[in-house]
């Protein structure tokens, strides 16, 4: 029955071109804006290196201290950090790290490279996933002793020596020091906000005096909870800790800080008002709630484009129904061929999707990046595909079923 449905709506797509290039057009449209956009989400908070065990990450980088009339809000101090986080028994690994890169000047020679620096500990490189192509991180060692060791990013060990491999064992200079390069990962796009560097170096070479016992400061945590099921016990033994500390100074009386998921900090980035989830709810209301309205848009347009086609094959359905034909098997017959159309506008879709993120790699519009149609993505792609369908036939094939045969036959179409 499949087959047949297939060969009668391949039959009406090639009488009416227009009304089938038309559709396909605002179908093929439609989703590779949605399936782009979605590109770009999962690319920032999707598992992929060095964020690969997102079911397991939690990070602490911003507090808000409240008062009547006063608020204060930043990432976090080391020595809060040290004291307050390191020390949490729930976690299978605590790291520590600069909060946001800072561009910084390296000298090879004569050669001035620009870079984004990120002061961390050795544990960093146990609580993420870095793809290391050359060499070694640093080790808790070389961190208690600050050693100058530097850890660089692929392109900028190949801006500096030419190969990932000729870099290992080399020298840069920085602040009037030279720092021996260990090792080189694989470039980390800028999209990762948590993790993204071009260099790494031991937090103990910091300039910084990370004994300052500020609650607030420069840095944040990377937690690595022993299992996923562990998360909320790690999230909850932070808020124990919180509600047992001091205010910092006389005007505060609240202080707000969560141990969160990537989504959830992503959710959150900017809302000060968001709360250990990041606000999910209102989040997922305003983008499903936009998508949903970009969907139903074209979705209209095509309802008319079908309703058109239903009435253009009133006296087909006429004698189909004058032979039998049940209004639930000429309503499933459209649905089908509704669905069809869609699905090969949704493959185009996914095309033109492949080719808009491959132009975005090109331009290099987000440092670093890789955007491709992953599992996730092509999934969702066909997915929103059948939901198109299904949104812009069932009311066409539901007009179809209900005409009169009589009134079919003899071309009365208002019945």
């Amino acid at each position: 029955m499949l087959l047949s449905y297939l060969k009668i709506a391949w039959r009406g797509w090639q009488r009416r071109k227009f009304f089938t290039g038309i559709s396909l057009f605002g179908i093929s449209f439609t989703l590779m804006m949605l399936v782009v956009v979605y590109a770009l989400f999962d690319h920032a908070v999707g598992a992929r290196a060095p964020e690969r065990r997102t079911d397991r990450l939690l990070f602490i980088n911003r507090m808000i201290l409240k008062g009547p009339g006063t608020q204060s809000s930043s990432a976090l101090g080391y020595d809060f950090l040290q004291r307050h986080v390191r020390s949490l028994r729930t976690p299978q690994t605590v790291a520590l790290s600069e909060a946001f890169p800072i561009n910084i000047a390296l000298y090879v020679g004569q050669q001035v490279v620009k870079a984004d620096r990120r002061y961390t500990d050795a544990a960093l490189w146990q609580v993420l996933d870095f793809d290391f192509v050359a060499g070694r991180p640093y080790n808790a060692a070389e961190v208690r002793d600050a050693a100058h060791v530097i850890v660089l990013n692929a392109t900028v060990a190949r801006r500096c020596f030419g190969t990932e491999a000729a870099a290992v064992g080399q020298a840069v200079q920085f602040n009037g020091q030279p720092y021996q390069v260990l090792g080189v990962v694989a470039d980390v796009p800028t999209a990762r906000q948590l993790s993204y560097a071009e260099c790494w170096l031991p937090v103990t070479t910091t300039a910084d005096d990370l004994r300052r016992p500020d609650y607030l400061g420069e840095y944040q945590a990377t937690v690595l909870a022993r299992s996923a099921a562990d998360v909320p016990a790690v999230q909850a033994e932070y808020q124990q800790v919180l509600a047992h500390l001091p205010m910092p100074e006389k005007q505060f009386k609240e202080i707000h800080s969560y141990a969160r998921t990537l989504l959830a900090h992503y959710m959150a980035d900017h809302n000060n008002s968001a709360g250990q989830d990041g606000d999910a709810a209102h989040f997922w209301r305003q983008w499903l709630g936009l998508g949903l309205l970009f969907m139903l848009l074209p979705a209209l347009n095509l309802v008319n484009i079908n309703v058109s086609r239903t009435l253009e094959r009133a006296a087909e359905i006429g004698v189909r129904k004058a032979f039998g034909a049940t209004a639930g098997r000429l309503a499933g017959q459209f649905l089908v061929e509704n669905l069809l159309l869609t699905l090969l506008g949704g493959l185009l879709g996914l095309a033109l999707a492949a080719a808009v993120l491959h132009l975005l790699n090109g331009s290099h519009f987000i440092p670093y990046a890789q955007l491709a149609l992953s599992g996730r993505v092509f999934a969702l792609g066909l997915g929103l595909a059948l939901v198109f369908g299904l949104l812009s036939g069932a009311y066409p094939a539901y007009k179809m079923s209900k005409l009169p045969a009589i009134k079919a036959l003899k071309g009365e179409l208002g019945g």
